[in-house]
């Protein structure tokens, strides 16, 4: 028969496997969710936003998105981004984003 602290002592190996799966899952979820908003950036936003081209803000430019940010509020960008601009598209290039996938992609490029 097993003693108490045999139960213990698998039950509690039992929970730290199972606890390190979750961690890496989410660990690989998430890398796995930023390579995607990469290469959404890279498809939709990086035409404009890698060179400046039509006064859009630069990736990597993180004060003046932080300014931006600050200043509208992501709400307000994402709406801009879905509605679209004087110049640029509504969408941003990105007909199956969500306001989430907007909103990662503004943090991608503020970054």
């Amino acid at each position: 028969m097993l003693s108490m602290t045999m139960i213990f002592a698998k039950s509690n190996r039992f929970l730290v496997s199972s606890v390190s799966a979750v961690i890496i899952s989410a660990a690989m979820i998430t890398g796995a969710e930023a390579a995607n908003i990469a290469t959404t950036y890279n498809e939709s936003c990086a035409a404009c936003h890698d060179s400046g081209a039509l006064n859009a803000i630069k990736k990597g430019d993180s004060v003046k998105w932080q300014q931006l940010i600050k200043q509208k509020g992501m709400s307000a960008l994402i709406s801009s981004v879905k509605n679209g601009m004087i110049q640029m598209p509504a969408g941003g290039l990105c007909e199956a984003c969500s306001n989430d996938d907007y909103r990662k992609l503004i943090e991608y490029m503020s970054k």
